[in-house]
């Protein structure tokens, strides 16, 4: 069963300098039919103003993932880490006990596009904890990237939960697929372009729940960038 996840009924927050689309309930948007799906409980796609950005704030017990798709995206935490985010970086940020973190569009002049990813963690009480890593885009044309998992399995980054994150670019004429063990379920989100999963066309900003079936096939007629979630 795929169910589509039309993007034009996400949540939206637009406070000038941010303009935020919501997957699941976050924040001032509250959807009771889609507060997540099993463990992903968040897929925020932002867009923030040169020079703006998040200020210094909180989080404990979820792991964070923040995948950039267009610009550049500065972090610094409360651990000590400071670093700028690029396409083709992979920052997971293990929140834990606690941890205080800022986010800003490094650039003055151009805006940054991101997604951001909360996992909800198989532990509360964990250590906090910082990984970046990078996946040259190269590397994602035409196959689907691990690019996290809970062992770090093919230099992906680690997250505390049993979930496997891939991304993917494709081109026209291209198919991926994806095949699901037994008691596994997916959720799939379009990052950019289009793309027909099992025949169902998802626009850019679509994402789909993926439930009982085995194999999954992408296809696009021109090219797309895709993120996939494994999960129990």
């Amino acid at each position: 069963m795929i169910i589509v996840r039309d993007c034009h009924t996400r949540g939206h927050t637009d406070l000038g300098w941010l303009d935020s689309r919501h997957t699941f309930s976050f924040g001032n948007y509250r959807d009771p039919e889609h507060m997540g799906f099993g463990v992903l409980r968040v897929i925020n796609d932002d867009r923030v103003a040169p020079g703006a950005g998040f200020g210094a704030h909180s989080h404990s017990d979820m792991e964070i993932i923040s995948y950039v798709l267009k610009g550049a995206l500065e972090h610094k935490d409360s651990l000590g880490n400071g670093s700028v985010i690029v396409p083709g970086d992979v920052q997971r940020m293990s929140a834990g006990t606690g941890v205080t973190h800022s986010e800003y569009n490094a650039s003055k002049t151009e805006p940054v596009h991101f997604l951001q990813i909360w996992i909800i963690p198989e532990a509360q009480g964990i250590a906090p904890g910082y990984e970046q890593k990078r996946f040259p885009r190269e590397r994602m044309e035409g196959r689907l990237r691990l690019i996290a998992d809970r062992w770090g399995s093919e230099g992906a980054v680690t997250v505390h939960q049993d979930v496997a994150i891939f991304a993917g670019m494709l081109s026209d004429g291209k198919k991926l697929t994806h095949e699901f063990t037994e008691g596994r379920r997916g959720w799939l989100h379009v990052a950019r372009g289009l793309v027909r999963l099992n025949g169902d066309e998802l626009r850019e900003g679509d994402s789909a729940k993926i439930e009982g079936e085995r194999v999954i096939e992408l296809e696009t007629d021109h090219r797309a960038e895709i993120l996939l979630f494994d999960l129990t």
